[in-house]
């Protein structure tokens, strides 16, 4: 199984406690690739394919961490990964993998969660 955990600062047991109990064991096996940025994440998923699962981050920059307004940033957020990655499904005839959202960042996390599972229902 394919795995990739999208993350700034993170390690794939980091985020335990910030997904649901049942997914705890999952987090502790280390056949992670990890990718820090916008950039990493979508070079991985180009090169390599889509993973079966992806663990989100939403805030992948310290300005991130400070500023909910995120307009003034270069650097792109999880939900940017998430908006490509249902755009890289669409135009490849893909489903989107299967996915947690582990942000500490409960408006970030959730709005990555309403796009994905919006997206769900237009793809195959």
């Amino acid at each position: 199984m394919k795995k990739l955990f999208l993350d700034d600062l993170r390690i794939p047991k980091d985020a335990i406690g910030l997904v649901p109990d049942v997914m705890n064991q999952f987090y502790w096996k280390d056949d992670w690739t990890i990718v820090r940025n916008f950039w990493e994440f979508c070079n991985y998923i180009q090169k390599f394919g889509l993973p079966d699962f992806i663990s989100f981050d939403h805030d992948l920059a310290d300005g991130h961490y400070v500023n909910s307004d995120h307009s003034d940033y270069k650097e792109k957020t999880g939900y940017e990964c998430a908006k490509w990655l249902v755009d890289f499904c669409f135009d490849n005839g893909k489903s989107l993998p299967d996915y947690l959202v582990h942000s500490a960042n409960p408006t970030g996390k959730q709005n990555i969660i309403s796009y994905l599972e919006n997206a769900k229902k237009h793809l195959l």
